[in-house]
């Protein structure tokens, strides 16, 4: 799946336009909840070895939000990582170049906007 299909789903369900935080790293998008401001995906591009994987090219990645109790069954897809950036005990790195379906990657996206919904969010309070 390319980045542009991803910002173009996450834009139709979501009413959410990539935004460029880090002048650093120009090319790393958040994903946020309209109404909240609450990341649901990061997609960065990073050096596989950064990864764990046996590469120095520059893989894009999406990182999004999983419950706990899928981590690692997840992990133990072809594509899916521990997460780079973020908590690895709540989110994981999906490599865009895998074989996983665009469905499948949607799906994740899906996943990790509910769960860091501000509704979710109160309700476990």
């Amino acid at each position: 799946m390319k980045r542009e299909e991803l910002f173009s789903y996450a834009r139709e369900h979501f009413k959410s336009e990539p935004e460029y935080l880090w002048s650093k790293l120009p090319s790393y998008a958040v994903l946020r909840h309209h109404d909240g401001k609450k990341w649901f995906g990061i997609v960065m591009n990073v050096p596989g070895t950064k990864l764990g994987l046996k590469t120095d090219d520059e893989l894009d990645i999406l990182e999004v939000k999983v419950r706990p109790e899928y981590i690692g069954s997840l992990r133990k897809k072809d594509g899916i990582l521990p997460a780079y950036h973020m908590n690895k005990e709540h989110w994981v790195s999906v490599l865009l170049s895998s074989s996983l379906s665009p469905n499948e990657i949607h799906e994740l996206l899906a996943d990790s906007h509910g769960l860091t919904s501000c509704k979710n969010i109160s309700r476990r309070r």
